[in-house]
């Protein structure tokens, strides 16, 4: 298969998996915030939580698992995970802003994740990072499918796992909010931009270093 339809496939993917996702979002929505969704978030039944913990692990693992079916590199089923994820994750607000008109705006605040604890943000945030897990999957998959198999060594690993670590801790601390069901109050944008300059910053680095295996 051409990497045309390798890239055509993994976007079909995303978006119909968004849409998924999207949909299930409105019927909560429907339930819990009949007049419009806004922070402080509702607690929700232990049921529901439960379930939903366990659906957003099922939507990681579903995705995983649609990389590791379309190839047989690790290295190719990491980009394509995340090229997945991240396509995914832009269209679930395209679809969310086409069914519930929402976000109002890019600055709009959005409960994120709930694993291993509450995440939350503007929306701009986590569609910035989508924007640059895209782009890293589409750089990797390319250069794969030249059968060229980039050199990750451990320094490249560490520094990556830092950065995302440290843009989940942005996501985190103003998530400490949904726990004490309260509106937060500001996003602490300096942990986030250091640890997403960072993580690209590493990623061009590496791609310009071009060391194949």
């Amino acid at each position: 298969m051409s990497l045309r339809k390798q890239f055509f496939w993994l976007l079909v993917w995303g978006v119909a998996f968004a849409y998924i996702e999207a949909s299930v979002v409105v019927y909560l929505r429907a339930l819990y915030y009949p007049h419009g969704f806004a922070f402080p978030v509702v607690i929700a039944e232990t049921r529901m939580v439960i379930t939903e913990l366990f659906r957003e692990l099922a939507t990681v693992i579903i995705i995983w698992a649609a990389a590791s079916l379309s190839y047989e590199r690790l290295q190719s089923r990491a980009a394509a995970f995340f090229m997945m994820f991240g396509i995914w994750d832009i269209f679930y607000y395209v679809f969310l802003k086409i069914l519930l008109d929402w976000p109002e705006s890019f600055s709009t605040w959005d409960l994120l994740f709930l694993l291993p604890l509450p995440w939350a943000g503007p929306v701009w945030a986590p569609v910035l990072v989508s924007i640059g897990i895209i782009y890293a999957g589409v750089v990797v998959l390319s250069h794969n499918a030249e059968g060229r198999f980039l050199l990750f060594d451990r320094r490249f690993i560490i520094m990556e796992t830092v950065s995302a670590a440290v843009i989940i801790l942005s996501f985190l601390l103003p998530g400490y909010s949904v726990i004490t069901e309260t509106v937060p109050t500001s996003f602490p944008w300096y942990l986030f931009w250091a640890g997403f300059v960072t993580g690209v910053a590493v990623f061009l680095y590496q791609m310009q270093e071009g060391r194949q295996q």
